[in-house]
């Protein structure tokens, strides 16, 4: 059987022919003539010689090829949008073909003919999402989607540099273009502080992956993982909450929902990002833009914002009524257990959604009206704004006002469900005694006190060179300057006077005083608590000592996942390296795993609870050996498996607590406890080491 990393060279230079040489190692695929788009069938005898490879890659011809035209109605030089229920489709589509051949070397061959017919985006997401899923490709590593569309992370003056760079100067000798905090924006615009966040490369793969993983359509065994309508609901809350903690962090105060479909929307955003396939900019929306009903033909979308307030009071009705309608009109109840999953899928609008066609597409539609507000019926054929994108729509302040909105319509359910009492809160026999963080000392920066966390900035390089299309061959870096932390340990002490048992340890963070100075109530409180770790431990009798690296988080992926060049620096099988990069790829990144906090030290309170690991563990699904790598399973779950945690996510934060509770010291019970944090941001710039470029092979 054919090597299966061979697929990988399928992502390389998403827009040049698949005939001419990927990768570093100047691969060359040996592709039947018949394979050829049109423009390149004559020319087949000639290709060979013209374009030598290294290693070659035989590819199979298939007798029956599957009827593609649907997906390829889709121009290859066209925008293309998740959030476009006509796109989704045509993806959801490609995806099937994609998974449908049995053996590998089927698979490699249906994909190389797909690669050239196709929209490069397109078929970037469907083959990623087949790669992820099928059993023979589950084990391999993915290319960070911002080496090979690197256009949709970075200034577009970057690549006019690279290429410069990449014609003048020899591989081995090219030094990284650096990318500046503010390219988007100056100072004179607030939201420019968060620039940091929003825009960082990270943050974004993080969104982009999540939806590789947990895709809203396509087969239905893809699409339908346990708990997916709840986690979509979670990992966006824990966004919000994050962000708005960051805005905490910079005299800003917390996010304001879009909740006036019809109002003026105050901010405007700039991306100063290109679109490689149809030669355009992202749309920027200026200031005090107005959304407008969608009529845009080309795109086969049209709805008006009164189908979007409609939707909105459909489901505001079921949250009221405690059911929802499917589509043989029969009602379903939204139970403590599932109403939250089944509304997730609803708000979407997932292909889980019991009843699309009453209960609409409220969240993927709000994107892309967003996103084509300067040229709703496409009359000036404008590209989408970033909204439209999930690798880019972070990056506009719109999406956490947008998310604000959505949350708000979980939260209203989340309030008709029960309390947590003191007895459903407690674990017996479990009382934590102590709980502390420290920072070990690390080379060249002083240890903080005990319970303060410090961060700083860092530099770090993206290879460009899998993403630059028609330019020589060689590594060609950007240099991007990040939020990083101190690594630490949280510190506990546990009495357990019981038996041995497993316990579920939660740690969460959260803003300890608003805009204003005041400390929190715990009503507004609950709601910015950022999870940070969820993991099991045995407690044996008496006191257990506790001492757990934030580097170990079960929210975030090492540093190495984003900042990485796996042709380059893959470790060897047996390196302690290894370790750190068998990560399936989803998940938030280590280095942003807390706030930036500020000069005089940011205050915060960190929570830790302690739950019964027998009550939380979830029967084992998944068949031995099937779990190839490992996922964050706070935000991504586990491959093939039911969500690990049986409490709801968000525990015990999810809920509005008991009557007589105005403060989170109030809401403790003996198994939890909340220390009090500082994070103190020192603003210096620490400049990362520079990967040893190897020159390329010919």
């Amino acid at each position: 059987m054919t090597d299966r990393n061979n697929i990988l060279y399928l992502f390389h230079r998403p827009t040049e022919p698949i005939f001419l040489n990927k990768g570093n190692d100047n691969v060359t695929f040996e592709i039947p003539p018949e394979y050829l788009t049109d423009r390149y069938k004559t020319l087949a005898s000639d290709l060979r010689t013209q374009f030598p490879g290294g290693k070659s890659v035989p590819v199979i011809k298939l007798k029956n090829l599957p009827d593609i035209s649907f997906p390829m109605s889709l121009s290859r030089s066209a925008p293309f949008s998740l959030f476009n229920k006509h796109h989704s489709k045509m993806a959801s589509k490609l995806i099937e073909i994609l998974m449908a051949p049995k053996i590998f070397d089927n698979f490699l061959s249906l994909s190389v003919y797909c690669r050239d017919r196709i929209n490069p985006y397109m078929f970037n997401y469907a083959l990623s999402v087949a790669v992820i899923h099928r059993s023979d490709t589950r084990d391999i590593t993915l290319p960070s989607h911002a080496e090979i569309f690197p256009n949709l992370y970075m200034d577009s003056s970057v690549f006019s540099r690279a290429r410069e760079e990449a014609i003048v100067v020899q591989p081995g000798s090219r030094v990284p273009i650096v990318i500046p905090h503010d390219f988007t924006a100056s100072d004179l615009d607030p939201e420019q502080r968060l620039s940091y966040f929003r825009e960082e490369i990270g943050i974004n793969l993080h969104y982009w992956h999540w939806r590789l993983i947990y895709p809203s359509g396509g087969p239905f065994a893809i699409v339908n993982k346990d708990r997916r309508g709840e986690l979509f609901y979670y990992m966006h809350q824990q966004i919000l909450a994050r962000y708005n903690m960051e805005r905490l962090c910079n005299n800003m105060s917390r996010v304001a929902k879009l909740a006036d479909w019809r109002a003026p929307i105050a901010e405007g955003y700039f991306p100063k990002l290109d679109s490689v396939l149809a030669n355009r900019v992202w749309s920027p929306r200026p200031v005090n833009a107005t959304l407008k009903n969608i009529n845009r033909e080309s795109d086969q979308m049209s709805f008006g914002i009164e189908d979007l307030e409609r939707w909105r009071d459909i489901i505001y009705n079921a949250i009221n009524s405690g059911f929802v309608k499917n589509n043989d009109g029969e009602e379903i109840k939204l139970t403590v257990g599932e109403g939250i999953d089944i509304l997730g899928n609803l708000v979407e609008a997932s292909d889980l959604s019991l009843n699309s066609s009453m209960y609409g597409s409220l969240h993927n539609y709000g994107h892309y009206a967003i996103s084509c507000i300067n040229d709703p019926d496409n009359r000036f054929q404008d590209n989408y704004g970033v909204m439209a994108d999930a690798a880019t729509a972070m990056r506009d302040p719109i999406f956490y006002r947008w998310h604000a909105y959505i949350d708000e319509i979980f939260q209203e359910y989340k309030a008709t469900l029960p309390a947590y009492t003191v007895e459903n809160l407690t674990f017996e026999n479990i009382r934590i005694h102590s709980f502390n963080v420290s920072t070990p000392p690390a080379a060249g920066l002083p240890s903080p006190p005990r319970n303060e966390i410090s961060t700083f900035w860092l530099q770090n390089d993206v290879e460009l060179s899998k993403g630059l299309d028609f330019i020589p061959r060689g590594s060609v870096f950007a240099r991007f300057t990040h939020l990083q932390h101190l690594p630490y340990n949280y510190n506990l002490t546990v009495e357990n006077s019981g038996n041995q048992r497993v316990g579920t340890i939660r740690t969460f963070i959260a803003p300890k005083f608003d805009e204003r100075g005041v400390q929190f109530s715990f009503r507004e409180q609950r709601k910015l608590f950022v999870e940070l770790d969820k993991f099991s431990v045995t407690l044996k009798k008496g006191i257990n000592d506790i001492v757990r690296r934030c580097l170990d988080s079960s929210v975030s992926i090492p540093i190495e996942m984003t900042y990485r060049n796996l042709d380059e620096s893959r470790p060897e099988a047996n390196a302690e390296s290894k370790a750190s990069l068998n990560y399936c790829g989803c998940g938030w990144p280590q280095y942003m795993l807390v706030a930036k906090g500020n000069a005089q030290g940011f205050p915060c309170h960190l929570f830790i609870m302690i739950t019964y690991g027998a009550m939380d563990q979830v029967e084992e699904t998944s068949k031995e050996g099937e779990k190839t790598c490992d996922n964050v399973s706070v935000f991504c779950g586990v491959r093939n498996a039911r969500y690990p945690d049986s409490k709801p996510m968000g525990y015990p934060f999810d809920r509005p607590a008991r009557d007589g509770v105005a403060t989170v010291q109030e809401f403790l019970t003996p198994n939890m406890t909340v220390q009090d944090v500082k994070i103190r941001h020192n603003d210096i710039t620490v400049p990362q080491f520079h990967r040893q470029q190897k020159p390329a092979k010919h």
